[in-house]
């Protein structure tokens, strides 16, 4: 005891230090306030001493100035922290662990810290070390590459970098985690000769990229939050390739499958902790380890959870494997592809191929040579990242050529052969996503390096038969002055973009104007489209829609199916993988949504639907629409909002008037005893109180008072009780009633049904919760005249709570905090 409490003291002398030096910003003092009143908690916990409450700035609650509920809360609430906090200290590791677990499995977003301390490698040439996660279940790798160049000398190329090697790997979430197996999987290339071996009768070519090794580690454990120590150096093993024909690929796989590695003391020697947060969350709770000198290597493909800034037009290209005939030579050639991105004009872009994160853009992208090999086995990825003006206008273009050991027979090796892939297809969609059968192309060296040769020939064997040619006819053996090879190439390939889809739905939504005979069949097509490439398009989605609304004002032909559009786009930001995207569509409807009679129709949708509740085929999307409730009110007052600012309130009566049938119908909706709208009323109770707050900017508040009022008498009595009593609750909340003429509406009702429900011992802890809230609001000194309100609770409620507290057993947790609510 004496023991903890002394580590405790010190601990807040400490804290009390930093606090003083007045040198944390706002945020960190905050968090340290917090740490010191939680501490100072604890201690009085273990010390039998009195619990003080605080609030959330950690200053001691003032009872006068504090309603009574108000202290009961903060009292439940530090009671349960200090419990909690025994309950750690009492755990064992085996518990310690299963926490840290769960505290990542319920993060969205992961990363795992790596810091490379040394290669320990008999190379003798200059190397690329490449770093990735790879799930050896699939045999694919789940990252980008983290590329380290290593010299001759043993030391990082950057001399700069040397104790400096620091990569992220990003974007890793809840489907990682429930990956069977994770490994952390480094490649070594060379760069130099062909062979390694000292010949100076000729002289060798070199910077040939050839394949060297693997080190293979086994990280799911630290993945999954097992196991957390990133002071611990970990080595990993270096496996050299066997011969000429062995792929790194197929290497790694054998480490895997291989229960231990005769290493013979090479490898490399790293760091490894996990991280929770984005790769911003992390900068900012991680400073010592990740700033921005730190690599980040994203995983292949969207995380989990998009976030909203985060622009991206990459495509990620691997090169799967070829098969190349060795034509006049007497021996299987050395492939070396050569990856580029040209424009149709045949001009190269510059610097947009990314070989992996620490590593600066490139032109061109040269392959691992594998040594008289006639099926090469690749599996090398690179990120191509185009400006999104060239999308359009680019292609892919892979070029072979066999590369000789000797310099001077290298450089009369001219390229042999060409295959290429545009990014964009005929119907405007990206490339898709997949592996992808190319068309090997021959030609003289010339026109293989001039795009109009090729261009306008088709790129895959795909796209050939397409066009009612087979790949392997004698027929299309000859397509100008390229002819089609007998050799055989794959890539697969992944977009990530933020700026042009893959989805032909989505675009013809996108460029609707270009053929209105497909409108309707594209607003239906719309609700089938992947959520995620939705939410990418966002403001450009929701643009269309209302455009579509407007431009067709004076019909009725497209408004259910925008409505039903914009109903399902709603439903998706509720989602939590496209949670991020809530303060996307906050701003677009305060900035860029401009639709002045949009209301109009909207309402006009809503009320159709309301009033065909009991109809077959409806109740499913009138409860969608029920769902988005908030969002569509939030478009509907903006749309009022933005008409009165151009016509200076033009049409009020009749606005007015729309919205009071739209009520109407709703209470006359929940009237109903049909089984068939159960569940669109109970969608109702919970949703409706999230209108409040936007709707009392366009409609009189007591107005809407008298609204509720009806909305809440017209649920049948002992129908939907929980959900009913909730609802009243959330209008406590809402900022109508802090307004003493709407609780001079609402706090009657309320009163009548409380005393129903209490009597009848229905549901009380929910009655309990919705008394305690109405008390707490009327203890407040800015919510105008209380005592009279004060004075009806007590005249309708006071024996009836009192008859309830005496009819229940001692042993209830609701005693107390009825004793505390009176």
């Amino acid at each position: 005891m004496f023991q903890s409490v002394r580590h405790m003291i010190y601990d807040l002398i400490e804290w009390r230090s930093q606090i003083l030096s007045g040198t944390l910003p706002q945020d960190e003092l905050k968090e340290l306030k917090k740490k010191v009143t939680a501490k100072i908690d604890y201690g009085n916990r273990i010390l039998d001493l009195d619990l003080v409450v605080r609030d959330e700035d950690g200053n001691i609650l003032d009872p006068e100035l504090t309603s009574t509920i108000s202290l009961f809360r903060a009292h439940e609430v530090a009671s349960k922290q200090v419990e909690e906090r025994l309950q750690e200290e009492k755990s064992q590791k085996q518990n310690v662990d299963i926490n840290r677990q769960a505290r990542f499995a319920a993060t969205p977003s992961l990363a795992l810290f790596v810091n490379l301390k040394n290669v320990v490698c008999k190379i003798g040439e200059d190397a690329e070390v490449l770093m990735s996660l790879y799930d050896p279940v699939e045999s694919k790798f789940i990252s980008e590459n983290y590329l380290v160049r290593w010299s001759s000398s043993g030391l990082p190329k950057d001399i700069d970098r040397l104790h400096n090697l620091r990569a992220v790997f990003t974007d890793l979430g809840s489907t990682d985690l429930k990956r069977e197996k994770i490994s952390f999987v480094c490649q070594i290339v060379r760069v130099g000769r062909m062979e390694l071996r000292d010949n100076n009768t000729r002289k060798l070519t070199s910077g040939l990229r050839r394949p060297f090794g693997v080190a293979v580690m086994d990280v799911t454990d630290i993945i999954n939050g097992k196991v957390d120590d990133e002071d611990k150096q970990h080595f990993i093993p270096f496996q050299p390739v066997a011969g000429e024909n062995d792929f790194l690929q197929t290497v790694i796989n054998k480490v895997i499958a291989a229960k231990e590695v005769n290493h013979k003391g090479q490898g490399l020697w790293v760091t490894l902790k996990l991280l929770p947060g984005d790769v911003h969350q992390i900068r900012k709770e991680f400073p010592h380890l990740v700033d921005r000198t730190t690599a980040v290597a994203r995983k292949t493909g969207f995380p989990e959870i998009i976030m909203p800034g985060d622009v991206r037009n990459d495509i990620y290209v691997t090169l799967v494997q070829g098969d190349f005939d060795k034509g006049s030579k007497t021996t299987a050639k050395n492939v070396e592809v050569t990856v580029s991105v040209f424009d149709e004009d045949g001009k190269r872009l510059e610097h947009v191929i990314f070989p992996g994160a620490g590593d600066e853009a490139i032109s061109e992208y040269k392959s691992v040579i594998y040594y008289q090999v006639k099926q090469p086995r690749w599996f090398e990825t690179v990120k191509v990242a185009i400006p999104i003006e060239d999308a359009n206008r680019s292609h892919l273009r892979f070029t072979f050529r066999h590369r000789s050991s000797q310099d001077s027979k290298d450089k009369s090796e001219k390229i042999f052969a060409l295959a290429f892939v545009k990014l964009m297809r005929y119907d405007g969609t990206t490339l898709r996503d997949g592996e992808h059968d190319l068309i090997v192309y021959k030609a003289e060296a010339k026109k293989l390096e001039d795009a109009a040769t090729y261009l306008s020939l088709p790129s895959t064997k795909a796209e050939l038969e397409e066009k009612g040619h087979s790949a392997t006819g004698r027929s299309m053996q000859s397509l100008g002055s390229c002819t089609i090879s007998k050799d055989s190439f794959q890539i697969s390939t992944l977009v990530c973009s933020t700026k042009l889809t893959q989805n032909v739905d989505l675009l013809g939504l996108l460029k609707w104007r270009s053929n209105t005979n497909l409108l309707q069949q594209n607003l239906r097509q719309l609700m089938k489209v992947d959520g995620g490439e939705v939410v990418k398009f966002l403001q450009d989605t929701l643009d269309a829609l209302f455009n579509i609304m407007m431009e067709n004002s004076e019909s009725e032909t497209f408004d259910t199916l925008v409505f039903d559009a914009l109903v399902f786009i709603i439903g998706l930001i509720a989602d939590r993988k496209f949670q991020h995207f809530n303060p996307v569509l906050e701003t677009y409807i305060k900035k860029h949504f401009s639709a002045t009679l949009a209301y109009t129709k909207l309402t006009k949708v809503l009320r159709n639907y309301v009033d065909s509740a009991e109809k077959p085929g409806v109740g499913e999307q009138l409860y969608k629409a029920m769902k988005a409730l908030e969002y569509v009110f939030k478009f509907i007052v903006r749309s009022r909002v933005l008409f009165n600012q151009l016509y200076e309130n033009k049409g009020e009566a009749d606005f007015r008037e729309s919205l009071l049938q739209l009520f109407r119908s709703i209470s006359t909706m929940m009237s109903s005893l049909s089984d068939q709208t159960v569940r669109v009323k109970g969608a109702a109770l919970k949703y409706l109180p999230t209108i409040v707050n936007d709707v009392k900017l366009v409609f009189d508040p007591k107005e809407l008072s008298t609204v509720f009022t009806e909305f809440i008498l017209n649920v049948p009595a002992g129908s939907l009780t929980v959900q009913k009593l909730y609802c009243l609750i959330e209008i406590v909340h809402s900022d109508l009633f802090t307004q003493h003429d709407c609780r001079e509406i609402l706090l009657p009702m309320m009163t009548d049904q409380l005393k129903h429900h209490l009597e009848r011992q229905e549901d009380l802890e929910a009655c309990c919760q919705l008394l305690s809230n109405v008390l707490e609001l009327l203890y407040r000194k800015d919510v105008g005249p209380t005592p009279r309100h004060v004075q009806v609770i007590m005249e309708k409620l006071l024996r009836t709570v009192n008859r309830t507290v005496i009819s229940m057993g001692r042993d209830s947790e609701l005693i107390v905090f009825t004793l505390f609510t009176f």
